[in-house]
């Protein structure tokens, strides 16, 4: 449909006619069902992220990954459990770039209604994205050819600008959120930006964080929230101002120079008291007062204070590891014509590729990766060996290596491939998140498919793996499905491979998952039928030779 914005009328992509898309809500324990029709003139998957999808890999809806997209027209029912989950998720495209506007929150509830807090006044989901001018399927078409000069021209607030942004002096529209005195609110905060981090704050208030990414948190008060692409943050909001209007802000932020810069974007919404004159009384709102949009020090702190609500049955951290993987994160580049001999520092010769151990990941572009597997079809679509480690240790968060110069010259170099890792079932898993300053020094909110693991710790500068490991928190750590590794730092996850099928691992930044910083895990069947994974259900349907979905 057409949206108009800025003075210009933009066609965008939706469902159900929405912008952000439906809330789906349900209850811990269900069974859900949800039938998708296509009617955009794109092939498109849904993803439900951040649910386990135990057993039913088939339905996590990762284009050419578990699934071939629905085609133009088609249709496509997704039938999946939720089990063990209350909180916050969220579902969204997971083709091309259309997840900026195909997009919605979905909200578990624990059975019986019954929260580890006081039951707030009402649930208000605050969906942070961005507004792009450009068609999103143009938008993703430029940065697979290797152009990333576009950017979006605002942050959203649910789908609105907010009135710092105005067409010919006409404010844009706000959110508004309205309030009674006394009560008790519920934000689930999602942010489903390509691009950006955001820092989340409201003028003349306090949050208490309880939840993320679908599980409880031990309460955490803080006065501004940090949300990477891919997370959910469930925080409680107490309305205990005075009755006036307070702004609500959305900030991205972003690396300093030397780190290539893109424009500040932001968007402003409204908490409106009960009772408060339709003017404020003629007073001026008060604004929240945020952080410079170059200092990414308060999302590092936001996330290291974070824990897990204990629990002593269950969510045990494993503590023997089997399997050890040292990711480093960052960018290079590969020769446009093909050969390993050409100009580097970013010339017209290369296209500048993400890279996790310096290999970039081919993505399919006909076929399924896990339909492949399962069939046994695998020959000449990929490779198990994606490496544990990186080829060529170095300095990794060095800063001299952000601009072009000697030093990142020799590093910059890569391939594409498309690299997978196999993993045995049950088994433990530690991976070591380290992000680079390999041309440029972004943080890396790392998703993963399928699973959720315990976030450890996390650091700034290399990891050691001789002193690190003695801040790792054992007793309550956060069970997350994304990590924001900070940035030129690192974070550690353990995990156990109790969920077969193939699962997809990504950075959810856009521009990295285009540019290749990504890869799948293949987890294998269990000794029983309860620990493999099922046949194809009856409703899923395979890849044509078109890459699309057969009828």
């Amino acid at each position: 449909m057409n949206q108009t914005h800025l003075c210009n009328t933009t066609k965008i992509y939706v469902v159900n006619g929405q912008l952000p898309g439906p809330t789906i809500h349900v209850t811990d324990g269900d069974t859900v069902v949800v039938h998708v029709v296509n009617r955009l003139p794109h092939g498109l998957t849904i993803h439900w992220h951040g649910v386990r999808q135990i057993r039913s890999c088939w339905s996590d809806g990762a284009g050419f990954v578990t699934e071939c997209p629905i085609p133009p027209g088609g249709k496509h029912m997704y039938r999946f459990n939720v089990t063990g989950q209350v909180g916050t998720l969220w579902w969204h495209a997971h083709v091309t770039c259309l997840r900026a506007t195909v997009a919605g929150a979905f909200i578990i509830r624990p059975k019986g209604g019954r929260y580890p807090f006081p039951t707030p006044a009402k649930d208000v989901p605050i969906i942070i994205g961005e507004w792009w001018q450009l068609d999103l399927v143009e938008l993703d078409k430029r940065m697979h050819d290797g152009n990333f000069a576009d950017n979006p021209l605002s942050a959203t607030i649910n789908g609105k600008l907010g009135d710092l942004k105005n067409c010919s002096g006409k404010p844009e529209e706000s959110f508004v959120l309205d309030v009674v005195r006394g009560e008790t609110y519920l934000l689930r905060i999602v942010n489903t930006a390509l691009f950006s981090e955001y820092y989340f704050k409201v003028a003349g208030h306090t949050f208490t964080v309880v939840g993320a990414d679908g599980y409880y948190l031990t309460p955490y008060k803080t006065d501004m929230v940090t949300v990477a692409p891919g997370e959910a943050i469930d925080v409680l909001m107490a309305a205990d101002a005075p009755p006036a209007h307070y702004h609500m802000v959305a900030l991205a932020n972003q690396p300093p120079e030397p780190d290539p810069q893109i424009p500040g974007f932001d968007s402003r919404g409204l908490v409106r008291y009960a009772g408060s004159s339709h003017n404020n009384n003629g007073l001026p709102v008060s604004t929240p007062l945020m952080p410079s949009q170059h200092n990414t020090m308060p999302s590092y702190y936001f996330h290291n204070n974070l824990t897990g609500l204990a629990h002593p049955d269950r969510h045990r951290v494993p503590m023997d590891v089997e399997e050890r993987l040292y990711f480093t994160l960052g960018l290079g580049s590969i020769c446009r014509n093909g050969t390993k001999t050409c100009q580097r520092r970013r010339s017209r010769e290369t296209i500048v590729v993400a890279t996790m151990n310096n290999v970039s990941f081919r993505h399919p572009t006909n076929t399924s990766l896990l339909e492949r597997y399962y069939d046994g079809r695998t020959s000449g679509l990929y490779t198990e060996d994606l490496p544990d480690h990186p080829p060529h240790p170095y300095n990794y968060t060095d800063r001299a290596l952000i601009p072009p110069g000697p030093l990142e010259e020799a590093l910059e170099p890569t391939f594409k491939a498309t690299k997978l890792r196999r993993f045995r079932y049950n088994t433990s898993v530690e991976i070591i998140f380290q992000s680079t300053a390999l041309l440029q020094s972004d943080s890396n909110p790392m998703h993963l498919h399928g699973y959720d693991f315990f976030v450890l710790a996390m650091g700034i500068g290399n990891y050691n793996p001789k002193t690190d490991p003695e801040k790792f928190n054992y007793h309550n750590p956060q069970l997350r499905n994304t990590v924001q590794v900070p940035r030129t730092g690192w974070a550690a996850v353990r995990f156990v491979t109790d969920n077969p099928g193939m699962w997809y691992l990504h950075c959810h930044f856009e521009f990295h998952i285009i540019m290749g910083m990504a890869t799948a895990f293949i987890v294998e069947n269990g000794p029983t039928p309860e620990t493999s994974l099922p046949p194809p259900p009856p409703e899923f349907k395979r890849c044509g030779s078109n890459g699309l979905t057969q009828p």
